[in-house]
């Protein structure tokens, strides 16, 4: 079974992230041999990042409680989604401080991206790539952007998803050949 997270990369009121991460979650959940969980930021409260030592040099202890919780979560997982708004040509403050915090558990899985902002997020995913190769993940090419998300739900509030699901199928097919191959080499 592989173990994939999707991460809602937002904490504010109101926020439209909910939408197509809950989607995206659900797309995961038919695919075969998977397990996915939603991680919502708002559960792991985090301070700002301030340790006196890097999380690359802490093996996995962390001195924030909150930290270590996260860290358990992304631990357990395969592969990530993240579920991000561009802010001001960027990604949310919220999602850099959580990743800041952790280390090793993001190490040698995939990542992929669902973005919704100025030109459908693309430039926050861009910056996200650089992140995560930092953190030795693997960013895989596809990803899910979403253009005009203000106009981008029907009159019932659902997030239509019709245009998307072709994208959403290429990037999950990507995500789930990137996940198998590295827990097969993270277990040799």
């Amino acid at each position: 079974m592989l173990n994939i997270k999707v991460i809602i990369g937002s904490t504010r009121e109101g926020r439209f992230g909910e939408k197509p991460a809950r989607w995206i979650l659900e797309e995961v959940k038919k695919c075969e041999g998977v397990e996915a969980e939603l991680i919502d930021l708002r559960d792991y409260p985090l301070p700002f990042f301030n340790e006196a030592t890097s999380p690359a040099m802490n093996k996995g202890v962390y001195a924030n409680e909150i930290a270590g919780k996260l860290a358990k979560k992304i631990g357990e997982a395969d592969g990530f989604i993240i579920a991000t708004p561009e802010y001001n040509h960027g990604y949310p403050a919220v999602l850099k401080n959580a990743m800041d915090f952790i280390y090793n558990e993001w190490n040698q899985k995939p990542v992929g991206f669902v973005s919704w902002g100025g030109v459908a997020g693309a430039r926050a995913v861009e910056q996200l790539r650089q992140v995560a190769v930092e953190l030795q993940m693997a960013p895989i090419r596809n990803a899910v952007h979403i253009p005009n998300f203000w106009v981008a739900t029907d009159e019932n509030g659902n997030l239509k998803t019709e245009s998307l699901q072709k994208s959403a199928d290429d990037f999950l097919s990507q995500l789930l050949w990137w996940a198998k191959a590295l827990k097969a080499a993270r277990e040799s």
